[in-house]
């Protein structure tokens, strides 16, 4: 194993959630919203730095109110206070939950109508890749319990932020996409015909494990005989045979950020037409990389792969997409599909993602990461060798 390169520091410095807050209360000016709801588990530790493992019990609601002037307000159980103590925001109301009852309801409630209003609006996280992590029936109970005051998808403005990483977010994201590379890198050693899919994904998890990765919430792992019919579901107990491709698409965290990348493997031999299909797809992504600089939107970033993928005979394909944002979760917005408009600015993290659809219902997808600079982007995976290895 070759000598790691330093992992950043954990966690942030105050001034970079001040500069946050700073930030999202302009956007809140400019959306004529008098404070900002956050109750999900990325958005919470984004504006607060509060992570904690308890997030996997759904009994309790954790709340974080940005108001539009002055300092956020963490609404959250007892049992939470002295994590949330640890962060840099003091005003943290506390109830004894679980209390179905009232689970935080009065409290949010009384936060509300204590902020002062210009707008009469409230941002929630209502939109795209969004969700409210609580009951529906407290939250109406909230909405409906305050006169006056109107509750607005506050997604666009959480977005707005969280598309553009600041440096040391991005120095996570290119560390673990680094030690990822590494794992990939190694991975072959590792590898021999008449395994199954889950024998190799346990040895990837090691493999990953033993390079200091925090978690592996995501790990597709899919085989087929000269290509693959789908990409989310497995790993299985296939055992892969001679003219098999391995693929493995991998989202493994650091500090709460994500890398999102996969590679292929072929097994004993790779035929003609799998190799035609590889270098499609590899090319594809090679255009996908140059093309991805400022001023460009993420429909151009589609429509430059796709250009290549029709001209090597791709046939439909049912991704919907050829890559996506990438910070703390594994996709965020915006996605490189027709359709998405949305301006690629320097501090993006970008997934460079295309798919070949081929063959009776075969596919093949790369996939890279990728930071948007001031003059084009920076590579933050390892690329894929041009030609697919071979295990054998």
């Amino acid at each position: 194993m070759t000598d790691p390169t330093p992992a950043p520091a954990r966690g942030f410095p105050t001034s970079e959630y001040e500069n946050r807050l700073t930030r999202a209360q302009g956007i809140m000016v400019d959306e004529q919203i008098d404070a900002l709801v956050v109750s999900s588990p990325h958005n919470v530790r984004y504006f607060s730095g509060f992570a904690s493992q308890f997030w996997e019990s759904p009994t309790r609601p954790w709340f974080v109110i940005l108001p539009r002037d002055g300092a956020p307000v963490a609404v959250v159980p007892e049992i939470g206070a002295p994590g949330f103590a640890g962060t840099w925001i003091d005003d943290i109301r506390t109830w004894p939950a679980p209390q179905p009852d009232d689970d935080g309801v009065s409290l949010v409630t009384a936060a509300l109508e204590g902020l002062p209003r210009r707008f009469g609006r409230v941002g929630w996280e209502m939109g795209r890749e969004s969700v409210i992590r609580m009951p529906i029936a407290d939250f109406d109970r909230i909405r409906n319990g305050i006169s006056g005051l109107e509750f607005v998808d506050g997604s666009p403005a959480i977005w707005a932020l969280r598309m553009v990483k600041s440096a040391a977010e991005i120095d996570k994201v290119r560390y673990i996409c680094g030690v990822a590379s590494d794992g990939y890198q190694a991975l072959p050693e590792r590898l021999a015909l008449g395994q199954s899919e889950h024998d190799i994904s346990r040895e990837f998890r090691l493999e990953l494990t033993e390079r200091g990765v925090d978690a592996i919430p995501f790990m597709a792992v899919c085989s087929g005989h000269a290509g693959y019919d789908q990409i989310i579901v497995g790993p299985t107990d296939r055992v892969l045979g001679d003219g098999d491709v391995l693929f493995i698409d991998l989202g493994a965290l650091y500090d709460g950020y994500s890398c999102d990348f996969d590679r292929n493997f072929a097994f004993g031999h790779a035929g003609d037409d799998l190799k035609r299909v590889h270098e499609a797809v590899w090319q594809a992504t090679e255009a996908g990389i140059a093309a991805a600089r400022p001023g460009i939107t993420s429909e151009d970033l589609f429509k430059t792969m796709a250009r290549v993928l029709e001209d090597a005979g791709s046939t439909d394909l049912n991704v919907g997409r050829l890559g996506h944002g990438l910070g703390m979760q594994l996709t965020e917005p915006p996605s490189n599909r027709l359709g998405d408009r949305t301006p690629l600015v320097p501090g993006m993290v970008m997934t460079i993602e295309p798919g070949m659809a081929f063959g009776d219902g075969k596919m093949l997808v790369h996939e890279e990461n990728v930071v948007i600079t001031e003059d084009g982007c920076e590579l933050l995976t390892r690329r894929a060798s041009r030609e697919m290895p071979v295990i054998g």
